[in-house]
């Protein structure tokens, strides 16, 4: 009688100031706590802008925007290559505004953006000195990834290039019809080492001529060829380049793409550097005229679940063959930023703490004594417990409305097995705001660094 008085009482209290204390009173559970999360190491050098500057511009462009189907449309059309390359001569972007597309992402809470200057069919967007086949020839007359440089240094919003190492057009590529690669192509002169040393030559260019870089993306490394010379170059001359690890060796980061991982199970938080990307549309990465497009809380949840395990994101976008961004573009990237300048200090300047709550349904962030409750899965319900911590905050707030969320310590049916009282919110507007994703703060006095599991009575909770 005692101890159900006792439960009672504290329950009635879970509120008040002195609820954590009351359960000190309870025996400990006997468990080890689970230990902080350890991040990805940082660089030390001038790549850590990185670290700060966590959600980034993705922006495929090129020759395939013309037929406006897909950004691999010369191989995975079947399009001879003496065909493809007769769009260069239509090649003449007359709305390409660097601006624009920097205040695009500025509206949508990005702080660097990534541009494609060569994709796998070849084409450059720049002016380079080693092939006839760029911008400069068309008759757009433009070196584009100059244009963007320039505004992007004016603006301070950090640039990284792609390149791809896949080629369908340059004649020393070995194109041999494996994935991403065309069949063996008349005329070509297949030889690796003599391709390599056309990307390296570009690599300088690209790294000597256009200012200040702040990262080298690569793509489709077909034949897996290892020369960390190349890497080597890029770190000689832009030391605040990232680099990933898609190129001719491992890089600085890796890249899962349209959340796919190779781990399979969603891990806790990042151990490796880790920089996601994924595209607004579902079936291309350029410019699609009959695209299929993600909902906006499919790309939040993704953009939030990645952001709060210590990884940076990548969110694409294809503009137009005249180099305006398609409304459907600048819609998302309003509406995320709409969303994200709400949440975006759960999602920056954080550390992952998944040690503090069993609970996988949710993410959790903390800076100091607040801790961030980040709703990136369907909620089944208006209520997230957050077992095993035991400890009311003093503040409670939901940033997407800025307005109070309550709290509890009270015990509930689905517990009696444990006799537990873990903190719980309820009362969360779900349906109300179910096209987004939900994130909370909580302000706590004194936020612990590790909560110890609950040790199992062997009674059911069902």
């Amino acid at each position: 009688m005692l101890r159900r008085t006792f439960l009672r009482t504290a329950g009635a209290l879970s509120a008040a100031p002195f609820a954590p204390r009351l359960l000190a009173a309870l025996p400990p559970a006997s468990a080890t706590p689970a230990a902080a999360p350890r991040l990805a190491p940082r660089f030390g050098d001038g790549r850590d802008w990185w670290f700060e500057k966590r959600f980034g511009l993705f922006v495929h462009w090129g020759l395939y925007a013309l037929e406006g189907w897909h950004e691999q449309d010369q191989w995975r059309r079947r399009i001879p290559r003496a065909d493809y390359v007769k769009l260069a001569a239509r090649w003449n972007p007359a709305q390409f505004n660097p601006d624009a597309w920097i205040d695009a992402a500025e509206s949508a809470g990005m702080r660097y953006l990534c541009f494609t200057a060569k994709h796998h069919d070849g084409f450059c967007l720049f002016a380079s000195r080693y092939t006839s086949y760029h911008s400069g020839n068309t008759p757009a007359r433009r070196d584009h990834v100059r244009d963007l440089a320039a505004a992007c240094q004016r603006r301070k919003f950090p640039l990284c290039l792609y390149y791809s190492i896949a080629d369908w057009h340059h004649p020393a590529y070995p194109n041999q019809g494996r994935h991403h690669e065309l069949p063996p192509q008349p005329g070509d002169t297949p030889d690796l080492s003599k391709y390599v040393e056309y990307v390296k030559a570009q690599v300088r260019e690209l790294c000597t001529d256009y200012g200040e870089l702040h990262g080298f993306w690569w793509d489709m490394n077909v034949d897996r060829h290892v020369d960390r010379s190349v890497n080597a170059l890029i770190r000689e001359l832009q030391p605040k380049a990232v680099i990933n690890d898609r190129g001719f060796d491992a890089g600085d980061f890796g890249t899962p793409e349209r959340d796919y991982t190779k781990e399979g199970a969603p891990v806790p938080v990042f151990e490796k550097r880790t920089e996601a990307c994924q595209s607004i549309g579902m079936e291309s990465w350029g410019w699609r005229t009959d695209e299929d497009y993600y909902t906006d809380r499919h790309l939040f949840r993704s953009i939030a679940r990645y952001l709060a395990r210590d990884a940076n994101y990548l969110l694409n976008v294809g503009p137009l063959p005249d180099g305006s961004l398609p409304e459907v573009a600048r819609g998302f990237l309003a509406r995320t930023g709409a969303w994200y300048r709400l949440v975006h200090e759960a999602l920056e300047g954080t550390v992952p703490a998944p040690h503090l709550t069993a609970n996988r349904d949710v993410l959790l962030t903390r800076r100091g004594d607040t801790l961030y409750v980040i709703l990136h899965t369907d909620p089944r319900g208006d209520a997230v417990k957050l077992k095993p911590l035991a400890l009311l905050p003093r503040r409670a707030t939901l940033l997407n409305t800025g307005a109070p969320v309550a709290c509890s310590l009270a015990l509930v049916p689905s517990e009696h097995g444990d006799q537990g009282r873990f903190l719980r919110l309820t009362g969360l507007p779900v349906n109300a705001l179910a096209n987004t994703v939900l994130v909370a703060k909580l302000d706590f006095d004194r936020l612990p660094e590790s909560v110890a599991p609950v040790r199992h009575s062997g009674v059911s909770n069902a």
